[in-house]
């Protein structure tokens, strides 16, 4: 008899596997993570694939989509909680793309500790029962295990098809999210009790309804054109939008959806919380940021402003003592670092993208050569520049003593980058930014020219690149650096239409690159050292109006009048200088600031008063550029515009200009 069993214990093994790859139904074991792992002949053969080619995929990857939202909200769900499934109506999609509707149990293994070893699942082909039938009539001959699954099936089918509604009721009922059927033109068929629950809308309030009545009037545009794309493809990427309460008030909603047989099916999820956390977040960053900024600025003027206060307490000393030797050294003092405070205004007016710009069409090639001995003065003999200007460049429209600026800035920041000497490469390039271009550097598609700056650097990681265009964030050391040098680069170059980026790695150099728009015309080549000479005093008895709220300004403005001969009349706000300007006094020039008190604007003055003067001159003297003061952003005819602070010569030569421009 022990010979025997061998031989036995064999047969029997050979007849189970036998039964395990023929059986008329489909049999498949998944690991834990859900990838089939063994599939029996019967499951592979319906499915058109062979074994080989299923075991490693999910279970999940068989099914059509509407198997799919099944099997991840309910099917799994469950599996996981009660430890089985059984009898769930499912679709799978054959290799050739028929749908082979079938039937499906499964059953979680677990070992002693309770992790999950493996899930056992069975299918059936509910496309024709009759041959379930017979199949297992004939494997019930030949094995008792076939006989007792086909006894089990005839038993339990009807009631498992009862349950599996029941199971679906179920989840339908018990599901968080809300849940909804609706047909291809938005209106309701069914919804879950959990509109109810999150939203005071009950049942046969909605049915019928359509879900545009109840979207938020700003999400409305957005949410049509995902619903329309439901109809040709599922919505797997959650799409957010608000849905009105029965209160009044609005719930932010994650969708996903997809179109099957007829129906849109989709599912909410609840992400008020979320977005409200997100909305916080994003504020603390923001004053963050503001605080950043103010307590940089407020840093950098509170020494400029010592310097100044201090040097003119000095003057004041030496001027009383009678010491008058160090008083010019004072002077210079105090002159240097008002300055340099102006400088520093001019660089977060270009990062807030509010200095005022003079664009002229530019030959960019020009204006690098004739920096090119400057920026080899500035950054040392350490250091080598080179210049490669590309052929045929094409001009821009641009402010040149800016981007002047802004190219010194860039071969600064350069040779900051290389202590210990290098190499600084100046190029300009003519760029066609199609399509995929202009998305990743996040301009308009056209032509453009380049103006890049490379050096061989110490380079930067990414998150000194991610920060470098906030105000005031610095790698120098306190006090060798204010921050606002790209800033300032980057707001000059959003003011001009254009852009900046930088490219570049930790030990392998830096790249930055301003973008600047094509001009289509002509170039004037102006000379660019204009000399200031000693003007003559006006012998014709030209009268100047001055408005201006700040008493130093008017005072300052009237003594440069009369140094030239001018005759002045002074104004401290809108309504008094407008009053001037409606009478019948002599006014060859009106110069004003635009923010004044009095009712009206510099601008808003000025415009009232060429009603009755229509060859008024304007010079326009403000500290930054308001937005009263343009008109689609350009000054008409006979206006110009001078920035504070500002040389007293430049002030001159503007006044005498104007006025002499009138005769």
């Amino acid at each position: 008899m022990d010979e025997v069993t061998p031989i036995l214990r064999a047969q029997e093994a050979d007849d189970l596997e036998d039964l395990f790859e023929n059986a008329p139904c489909g049999y498949a074991s998944t690991l834990p993570n859900g990838r089939l792992s063994r599939v029996n002949r019967t499951l592979a053969t319906w499915t058109g694939y062979t074994a080989e080619q299923l075991v490693g995929r999910r279970f999940l990857d068989l099914l059509n989509i509407a198997g799919k939202i099944y099997y991840e909200t309910h099917f799994a769900p469950l599996l996981r909680m009660q430890g089985f499934f059984n009898e769930v109506a499912l679709d799978i999609v054959r290799a050739d793309g028929a749908a082979l509707p079938v039937l499906v149990n499964a059953v979680a293994r677990r070992d002693d500790a309770g992790e999950l070893r493996f899930i056992r699942i069975t299918v059936f082909n509910a496309s024709d029962r009759r041959r379930y039938e017979r199949d297992l009539l004939e494997a019930r001959r030949t094995a008792d295990e076939a006989r007792v699954a086909l006894q089990d099936l005839n038993a339990t089918l009807e009631a498992q098809v009862a349950k599996r509604t029941a199971q679906r009721d179920r989840a339908w009922r018990l599901s968080q999210e809300l849940l909804v059927v609706a047909l291809p033109d938005g209106t309701f068929e069914s919804v879950n009790p959990t509109w109810t629950e999150l939203l005071g809308w009950w049942e046969d309030e909605l049915i019928g309804a359509s879900f545009v009545e109840r979207t938020h009037p700003d999400d409305l545009t957005a949410t049509l054109a995902v619903f329309d794309g439901i109809l040709e493809r599922p919505l797997t990427i959650p799409h957010a939008s608000r849905f009105r309460h029965k209160g009044g008030s609005y719930r932010w909603f994650a969708w996903t959806a997809a179109f099957e047989d007829g129906r849109v099916y989709a599912s909410g999820r609840d992400i008020t919380l979320e977005r409200e956390q997100a909305e916080a977040l994003r504020q603390s960053q923001k004053m963050e940021a503001v605080g950043q900024l103010t307590g940089g600025l407020a840093h950098d003027f509170n020494n400029l402003l010592a310097g100044i206060s201090g040097s003119l307490e000095m003057m004041q000393n030496r001027m009383q003592q009678g010491r008058f030797n160090d008083v010019e050294r004072y002077m210079s003092v105090a002159q240097g670092a008002s300055k340099r405070a102006a400088a520093l205004t001019h660089r977060l007016l270009a990062f807030s993208r509010r200095q005022i710009l003079d664009p002229k069409p530019t030959d960019v090639n020009r204006l690098v050569a004739g920096m090119q001995e400057m920026v080899q003065r500035t950054v040392g003999p350490g250091i080598s520049v080179e210049v490669v200007g590309a052929s045929g460049l094409w001009a821009a429209l641009v402010d040149p003593p800016q981007l002047e600026n802004a190219l010194l800035n860039l071969c600064i920041n350069a040779r900051d980058a290389m202590p210990d000497g290098g190499r600084i490469t100046v190029e300009t390039a003519n760029k066609w930014l199609d399509e995929s271009s202009s998305r990743k550097l996040g301009m308009p598609e056209g032509q453009y020219l380049s103006l890049c700056v490379t050096d061989t650097g110490i380079g930067m990681s990414k998150d000194v690149i991610a920060r470098v265009f906030e105000p005031f964030f610095t790698t120098k050391p306190i006090g060798e650096g204010t921050g606002l040098g790209l800033s300032m680069i980057y707001g000059f170059a959003q003011q001009s239409g254009g852009q900046v980026r930088i490219y570049s790695e930790v030990g392998e150099g830096s790249t930055v690159c301003i973008y600047l728009p094509r001009h289509y015309g002509e170039v004037a080549f102006d000379d660019p050292i204009a000399k200031l000479t000693v003007l003559p005093r006006s012998e014709q008895g030209e009268t100047v109006l001055v408005v201006d709220d700040e008493p130093s300004v008017r005072m300052l403005v009237t003594d440069i009048l009369d140094d030239l001969g001018y005759t002045s009349i002074e104004a401290g706000d809108s309504a008094a200088g407008l009053k001037v300007l409606l009478s019948d006094v002599r006014i060859d020039l009106l110069v004003t600031d635009v923010g004044l008190p009095g009712g009206m604007n510099g601008r808003q003055m000025a415009d009232a008063a060429r009603v009755s003067r229509p060859d008024l001159k304007v010079l326009f003297v403000t500290g930054y550029a308001e937005n009263a003061l343009l008109s689609n952003g350009h000054l008409v005819p006979g206006m110009a515009v001078l920035t504070k602070p500002f040389p007293i010569e430049i002030m001159a030569a503007r006044i005498r200009s104007m006025i002499e421009a009138k005769r």
